[in-house]
Formats: C-alpha cells, sequence, structure tokens
C-alpha cells in the first residue's frame, strides 16, 4: 500500500511535503471552526425539518456541541498565543456540558409524559396548550 503512494509523496518534495505534515499533526483555528460550523449548520438544520422531538432534542446538542467546539479551539488559540484568560474557554465548555446533559434528563421526562398522554411524539400532534 506504501507503494501506491510513493509516487504522489515523490512530486512533494522538501518543504511542501513538511507543511503538509506539520499542518495535519497542529491544524490552525479554521479547521476546527468550520467543522463547528458545519456542526451548527445539520443541528439547525434538523431542528427546523424535523418533526420528532427526540431527533430535535439530539440536532440541539449538536448545536451545544458546535459551541463547544468554538470554545475549545478558541481556549487553544490563546493558550498557544500566551494569553492569561486561556482557561475560560474550558470552563464555559464544562458549563455547557452540565446544561446538555440536565437537557437531556428533562427532555427525556417531558417525552415520556407527552407519550404517555397523547401516544406520540411528534411535534406536530402535541397541542397540550390549545383549547
Amino acid at each position: 500500500m506504501n507503494s501506491l503512494f510513493t509516487p504522489a509523496l515523490m512530486l512533494l518534495q522538501g518543504s511542501m511535503l513538511d507543511n503538509m505534515s506539520e499542518g495535519i499533526q497542529r491544524p490552525d483555528i479554521s479547521k476546527f471552526l468550520i467543522i463547528a460550523a458545519l456542526l451548527f449548520a445539520v443541528g439547525v438544520a434538523g431542528v427546523l425539518t424535523r418533526r420528532n422531538i427526540i431527533v430535535i432534542f439530539m440536532s440541539i446538542e449538536l448545536i451545544l456541541n458546535a459551541a463547544n467546539l468554538n470554545f475549545i479551539a478558541f481556549s487553544r488559540y490563546l493558550q498557544e498565543t500566551g494569553h492569561a484568560n486561556a482557561v475560560a474557554g474550558q470552563v464555559f465548555t464544562v458549563f455547557i456540558i452540565v446544561v446538555a446533559a440536565a437537557e437531556a434528563a428533562i427532555g427525556l421526562g417531558l417525552v415520556i409524559a407527552l407519550y404517555r398522554n397523547r401516544e406520540t411524539i411528534f411535534v406536530d400532534k402535541i397541542d397540550l396548550l390549545k383549547w
């Protein structure tokens, strides 16, 4: 398998190969922000298009994980540049994880209660507040 990549690696000689390996080993902040933006977009699309309340809760978790990835990426960036408040992003991430766990527990309780009353988990069918 290594012999398949040898001609391609021969083309990438010297500093270009070193730059590629450095970029893979130490990715910059833009790569993390792109992944977080994709996670956020998938989460928003899931919230807006799905009718199942469990899938909506999972999409909200994706949105929160995108925010966590942003906080960690900026925290790492601040640590590399030597700022004093570099740990703040990690502290916010721990708080978001705690809030997400509480949201999952309360959301699961609401889903079970709604399923017992209405026998459905589709958002369109739940109209408890209508007269």
